[in-house]
């Protein structure tokens, strides 16, 4: 076990899999962070025009995506303020480093991850297997290449 989920493993934390403790939520308690996109593949795999559709949302699509993260890989920061997404851990541990939560938060195949208005982090796979993600967001820019 690396550190960091030594660490995490080790703070006793009652929050459910895949959760902030409660006693650890606090807006703005982790600042933005420059890391850069290491060891991620990010595929597209379908993607629905949802003006096109009854919901006739203008200007925003409904895409799913395949993220593959090498071991020590690195999603870089970034916001969901106008993203919202479902995240599916489907192989492997990942680390989340959110805006509003203290610690890391410890992600597990099987976990599902809401991310929503007020959401910003990165993400690190410190494990030695290489995780996989299945991604699920609402987009507005189409140029917008935010994992």
């Amino acid at each position: 076990m690396t550190a960091s989920l030594a660490g995490f493993a080790a703070t006793g934390s009652s929050a459910r899999a895949g959760e902030c403790p409660a006693d650890k939520i606090k807006a703005g308690v982790r600042e933005k962070v420059d890391v850069k996109a290491v060891g991620v593949t990010d595929t597209t795999l379908g993607a629905i025009d949802l003006e096109k559709q009854p919901a006739n949302i203008k200007d925003r699509e409904l895409r799913f995506r395949k993220l593959t993260i090498a071991p020590g890989g690195i999603v870089p920061w970034h916001s969901h303020d106008d993203r919202p997404a479902l995240i599916f851990v489907q192989q492997g541990e990942i680390l989340e480093y959110a805006s509003n939560c203290a610690e890391p938060i410890l992600h597990k195949a099987g976990d599902i991850r809401p991310e929503v208005f007020g959401t910003s982090h990165w993400w690190k796979n410190d494990g030695k297997e290489t995780v996989i993600l299945y991604v699920g967001d609402v987009r507005k820019d189409p140029h917008d290449h935010n994992m």
